[in-house]
């Protein structure tokens, strides 16, 4: 008897219309990882937060559609896994912050009649505000709906194969066309954090630095220009950097091109349709760069996904190999 294998997709998720959109903000402050204070007064922050921000979220969801690409982004790379997978695996989406919530994910596991799973965060670099947060989640849904099977973890994976293979060839082709202008510049941008979730141990930042030198070396462009570089910055708190937008301001005043790379976005969302695509690009042309080339994120990119199907069949053979390579643990 064949073993059916669920592999759970996990991600943020986004609002599906502009009514969704104070309710998904809520949900993202209302989450401990994300906000730590004692569950009153985080609700509390919650309901102020996501009331003050709703109106500009609407603005930024409106650009795009009036909402998140996220799901449809995500169910494809489902479907094209499946692909690779074969007919005993199936692949579920669990989001974050809007549905598909965790306790829908867990029922469909049950109903499908799963006889193991196993966990794949589409967060290459671990965060305890993105995998962390994610996989408690899950941990406390399948406990309370008795779902009780073998279960595998892949928590982190910033220099898998295949994710270095595919984001190499972006850079590739974003270089090529940004060359046209001049020697590029590539900025490997990734959604920042407040310095504080750093200082107290979290491997996001060391991993995506991790990614960033793994794809300029397989590049195979020689003396390749790269930086890491860190966007979507919000509050008062000290953040991690450099930001993009002084990325920007250094290239403006060396006169030289941009290839911009998201580094730990494997989708199209608000933060790559919107802030690199929109908001930076006039940045650019404010600063006089020469070209502004921005590639698209990993999607559905072959190698990516033969990637991820190397995590699902054998995880044991990369669990932990950033971990060691950091000196440290995230979920392993």
């Amino acid at each position: 008897m064949s073993v059916k294998t669920a592999v759970i997709l996990f991600n943020l998720g986004g609002p599906d219309s502009p009514e969704a959109v104070k309710p998904f903000l809520f949900n993202l402050f209302n989450d401990k990882a994300i906000i730590g204070a004692p569950g009153p007064i985080r609700w509390l922050l919650a309901k102020y937060i996501s009331g003050k921000r709703a109106p500009i979220a609407r603005e930024i969801y409106a650009k795009i559609g009036g909402s998140s690409p996220l799901l449809p982004e995500t169910e494809a790379q489902a479907r094209a896994l499946e692909q690779v997978l074969g007919k005993t695996c199936r692949c579920f989406v669990a989001m974050r912050y809007w549905h598909p919530f965790a306790d829908e994910t867990v029922t469909a596991v049950k109903q499908w009649g799963a006889d193991q799973v196993v966990l794949l965060p589409l967060y290459p670099q671990f965060s305890t505000t993105t995998t962390g947060s994610s996989l408690r989640q899950w941990a406390a849904e399948a406990a309370r709906q008795g779902l009780d099977l073998p279960t595998r973890t892949v928590c982190c994976y910033p220099t898998q194969g295949g994710l270095v293979e595919a984001m190499a060839d972006r850079v590739r082709h974003g270089h090529g066309e940004a060359s046209l202008q001049g020697r590029p510049r590539v900025l490997f941008s990734a959604h920042g954090l407040p310095k504080k979730v750093i200082e107290r141990g979290d491997p996001y930042q060391a991993q995506v630095e991790l990614t960033a030198a793994a794809v300029a070396q397989v590049t195979g462009l020689d003396g390749l220009d790269w930086v890491v570089c860190y966007q979507s910055r919000v509050g008062p708190m000290e953040w991690i950097g450099p930001s993009i937008e002084a990325e920007l301001e250094r290239a403006g005043r060396d006169k030289v091109p941009v290839v911009v790379v998201p580094v730990a976005f494997v989708s199209e969302h608000s933060e790559t349709l919107v802030e690199l695509d929109m908001e930076y690009r006039h940045r650019a042309d404010e600063l006089g760069i020469p070209a502004y080339v921005r590639v698209p994120a990993l999607s559905c990119h072959p190698s990516f996904i033969q990637g991820l199907a190397e995590l699902v069949g054998d995880p044991a053979t990369v669990k932990g190999v950033a971990c060691r390579q950091l000196g440290r643990s995230c979920a392993c």
